[in-house]
C-alpha cells in the first residue's frame, strides 16, 4: 500500500513549479485556436492570446517521456525545423542516443532508401507539426508513430501523442526538451533521481 501511495504521489506532483513553466513562457498560445487543442486551453487572455493549462503540459511529458522510453534511443528521430528548437533536440539526442535532425527536412528522408540521408525510425518527435510537416507526412506515410509539441495553432491529425506547449519560445522549448531529457533518462534506468542530472536548462537554450 505505502509503495501505491508513493507512486500515486510520484504521478501527481509536478516535474517544475507552475511558476517555473509560466515564467518560461510554456502557457504562452497563439491568438488561433484548433478544435484539436481546447482541451488543453487554460483560458484566452484579454488581448486574444490564449493560454496553455500547463497541468497538462506536465503530465503529457511524463506520459511522452514513458512512450519514448520504450524505443531503441537510437530508432527515434526527433525534428526541428524552427531555430529554437535545434539545440534542444541536439541536446537531447547528446544525452539519451536519439538521432537530432535540426534544420531542413530533405523530402525523402524517412520515404526514399536511395537518398543519402535515408534513416529508418521506429517513432518521431517533431518541435512543431507545422514547421516540421515534410516530416510529419513522411512519417505518417511509413505508419510510424509520432509525438509533437503543439502549440494552440496546431492541428494533431496524425499525431499520435500530443505535448501542449508554446513551441516558437527560445525558453519555453529549452524547458520542454530538458524536462523530457530528464524524465527519459530516469525512465531507461540511466539515472535514479532528478539530482544525478547536472545539465542545466541554460544548456538547452538556443543562442540568441
Amino acid at each position: 500500500m505505502a509503495e501505491e501511495k508513493e507512486e500515486q504521489e510520484r504521478e501527481t506532483k509536478m516535474l517544475v513549479s507552475e511558476e517555473t513553466y509560466m515564467t518560461s513562457g510554456v502557457h504562452i498560445g497563439t491568438r488561433q485556436k484548433t478544435s484539436d487543442i481546447k482541451d488543453f486551453i487554460y483560458k484566452v487572455r484579454n488581448d486574444g492570446l490564449y493560454i496553455i493549462d500547463v497541468k497538462k503540459t506536465d503530465e503529457r511529458i511524463k506520459n511522452a517521456a514513458k512512450f519514448l522510453a520504450k524505443y531503441d534511443p537510437s530508432k527515434i528521430l526527433a525534428v526541428s525545423v524552427r531555430q529554437y528548437g535545434q539545440k534542444p533536440i541536439k541536446k537531447l539526442g547528446e544525452f539519451t542516443g536519439m538521432q537530432a535532425l535540426e534544420g531542413r527536412f530533405r523530402p525523402g528522408i524517412l520515404t526514399n532508401p536511395n537518398s543519402k540521408d535515408f534513416f529508418e525510425p521506429e517513432i518521431i518527435l517533431l518541435t512543431d507539426p507545422l514547421a516540421d510537416i515534410q516530416a510529419l507526412h513522411e512519417a505518417e506515410n511509413i505508419g510510424i508513430p509520432v509525438v509533437a509539441l503543439c502549440d494552440t495553432n496546431n492541428e494533431t491529425r496524425y499525431v499520435d501523442l500530443v505535448v501542449p506547449t508554446n513551441n516558437k519560445g527560445r525558453r519555453a522549448l529549452a524547458l520542454i526538451y530538458w524536462l523530457l531529457t530528464k524524465e527519459i533518462l530516469k525512465e531507461q534506468g540511466k539515472i535514479k533521481s532528478d539530482e544525478e542530472f547536472t545539465a542545466a536548462v541554460e544548456d538547452f537554450e538556443a543562442e540568441i
